[in-house]
């Protein structure tokens, strides 16, 4: 998907802007500029969702997508109805995860139809499911992904959920800021961010967490992935990471909650690959457990 070169990448200049003279729309672009007429609609699909969580991390490489797999299916597991929804637009994951991989999205008079994870029942969107092929690049500027996040919201009929896990890019981008715009009235839930416990992943985390207290966003708390090897034959945790209680003690010195740590778990990636649900084993592993217990105190966050 090629970007539309034509239209101006700053939302304040369109139907005013020097590129815009000569285009057959801009009459339209200048009637409509300042009038938002999406927001009631957003409004109405929002405000039918209990808990929008929004899942985010200071660099990419962390985990994040995956642990937004495994919190909707723990959240399922706990009998709650969830959703997932990957704004991550340049790399989705999610469909994988959740194995709806090559499956369309039905567009009915209600809207975008979410499709249904075989997984476990939580109600997925993706671009990855309107490319048409895996090879498709997104190759958009900001107006674009905005245009496309506001569908998401706007069109999707999602119906009564009590959990929209919202699986963010790394860092703080134009998606992020979208997102939070969007959801303004319908008032975002709070945060879960994700990192590992290298001292290169908590650099970030300090401006994920001044971000979040600048734009008013709740920090539900901080996941600890990658904190250590756990063995898939005794489940014995080693650290390969550094030493272990750092990340739980930077969250301490942010005030921010500490909401559990994630081992690194060959079962969780073996289940993941063949689009299984790691939570419905009969023995559960230390990754299982761990999300368990993180999928828990998020739900005694929001209660």
């Amino acid at each position: 998907m090629e970007s539309d070169e034509r239209c101006p990448d700053n939302s304040a200049e369109i139907g005013r802007a020097a590129k815009c003279k000569g285009c057959p729309g801009q009459a339209l672009c200048q009637a409509n500029a300042g009038t938002d007429t999406d927001q009631p609609r957003i409004d109405v699909r929002m405000n039918a969702i209990k808990n929008k969580i929004l899942v985010i991390s200071g660099k990419g490489g962390v985990g994040k997508s995956s642990m937004s797999a495994y919190l909707t299916m723990a959240l399922c597991a706990e009998g709650q109805k969830c959703g997932l929804l990957d704004i991550d637009l340049c790399g989705p994951s999610a469909c994988k995860l959740m194995n709806v991989e090559g499956v369309a999205v039905v567009e009915s008079e209600y809207g975008w139809i979410p499709i249904e994870s075989p997984v476990c029942g939580a109600k997925v969107m993706s671009v990855a499911s309107l490319l048409g092929s895996d090879d498709n690049a997104v190759i958009w500027r900001g107006p674009r992904k905005t245009n496309l996040i506001t569908k998401f919201l706007r069109d999707t009929f999602w119906g009564r959920l009590q959990n929209l896990v919202i699986d963010t890019p790394p860092g703080t981008s134009d998606e992020h800021l979208s997102v939070l715009k969007l959801l303004g009235r319908a008032k975002p839930s709070g945060a879960v961010i994700i990192t590992t416990p290298q001292e290169v992943a908590t650099e970030t985390i300090a401006r994920e967490i001044t971000f979040c207290r600048k734009m008013g966003l709740r920090i539900l708390g901080l996941v600890e992935n990658m904190a250590g090897y756990a063995c898939p034959c005794c489940q014995e945790v080693t650290q390969i990471f550094g030493e272990a209680g750092a990340v739980e003690a930077f969250a301490v010195r942010h005030g921010v909650p500490y909401l559990g740590s994630m081992p690194l778990d060959p079962t969780l990636a073996a289940d993941a690959d063949a689009g299984r649900n790691p939570l419905q084993r009969e023995v559960p592993s230390g990754g299982v457990i761990a999300v368990r217990a993180i999928a828990q105190r998020i739900m005694a966050a929001l209660a």
